[in-house]
């Protein structure tokens, strides 16, 4: 249940085409169903602005089937995260419409289009990091942003960066996904006046420990205006800069 629905069916309520009694027993999901395995929140739409996603990794295909099927029966884009081939393959034999992003190990369930909103810009520091630059784009095209991606953009060849700052200086909100050493973010963060938020990345050599050495020197940033999620997390990241994009175009 989301805005939209719940709007519909108080309006269908008010023109009388629809019992009170009737618009209650639609409403009993409310406020999540239970699966046995998952209690599928079908309310958070209503509460945070968009539907559950299903993070896959450590659930069968035969689990992520169920609980988007369910959310799916619901919402519209519902987002399955670090999606296999071998999940996606299940979702759409399963019926459930739905759109796969190898890149970003997304699948989206009902996938309807939108017009995105804003400007969330995705600058990422090398091309080993744009799987985990894809998982925040696709996240925040999903959710209804406008996004451009900046990749192939890190402070070994600075120019590559400079020579974006016109699109950097327009966004609401940017996305740093960096490995190695993490600088990206802090060098984005000292161009612009916008909130930054760092992705550290698990890529790099022995030293940088899976990330973490990504993951300590942006949260030791100079920078002021730039906060930090954790090591991967794209979709983090994305949810975080959907929410400061559209407060600052005034749709919220």
């Amino acid at each position: 249940m989301d805005v939209e629905r719940l709007r519909g069916l108080l309006d269908e309520v008010r023109q009388g085409r629809l019992t009170v009694e009737a618009a209650l027993e639609r409403l009993k999901g409310l406020p999540f169903a239970d699966l046995g395995f998952a209690r599928v929140d079908l309310h958070r739409a209503l509460r945070a602005g968009a539907p559950e996603a299903v993070f896959c990794l450590g659930k069968t295909p035969e689990q992520v089937v169920a609980i988007l099927r369910r959310l799916a029966e619901e919402h519209a884009n519902v987002l399955a995260t670090r999606a296999t081939p071998e999940i996606h393959a299940a979702v759409a034999a399963a019926g459930i419409p739905c759109r796969y992003y190898p890149e970003a190990r997304i699948v989206v369930a009902n996938p309807r289009p939108q017009d995105g909103v804003g400007l969330i810009v995705v600058v990422s520091a090398g091309t080993a990091d744009q799987p985990v630059a894809e998982e925040a784009a696709v996240t925040a095209e999903v959710l209804g942003n406008r996004v451009e991606r900046i990749y192939d953009a890190g402070v070994a060849g600075l120019h590559r960066l400079l020579a974006q700052h016109p699109l950097l200086a327009e966004a609401n909100a940017i996305v740093a996904v960096a490995g190695m050493e993490g600088a990206l973010a802090s060098v984005v963060g000292g161009l612009v006046d916008r909130p930054v938020i760092a992705v550290p990345t698990s890529v790099g050599y022995g030293a940088s420990f899976g990330g973490l050495a990504a993951l300590l020197a942006m949260l030791s940033s100079c920078v002021p205006g730039v906060s930090v999620v954790n090591i991967d997390n794209g979709f983090g990241a994305a949810c975080q800069a959907d929410r400061i994009n559209k407060l600052a175009v005034k749709i919220r």
